[in-house]
């Protein structure tokens, strides 16, 4: 059996950077965004399938916005 790569804690920093951001608390924005470019750098090492790539990719272009931000 594959192992599926989950995108549950992805998605929960995620919301952490936003939620920052919003409060302007850049500081704790910007240490999420260093955490959550690790993970993904970890989850593209262990992705098996293409539709996990797809998904990586998405969260990939979204860090990148998000370090605009900051």
């Amino acid at each position: 059996m594959e192992n599926e790569i989950n995108f549950e804690d992805l998605r929960a920093n995620f919301q952490q950077i936003m939620d920052s951001i919003t409060s302007k608390d850049f500081q704790k924005a910007s240490e999420n965004l260093n955490l959550v470019k690790k993970m993904i750098e970890e989850m593209i090492d262990f992705a098996k399938k293409d539709t996990d790539l797809i998904a990586i990719s998405k969260y990939q272009i979204l860090l990148q916005q998000l370090q605009e931000q900051l």
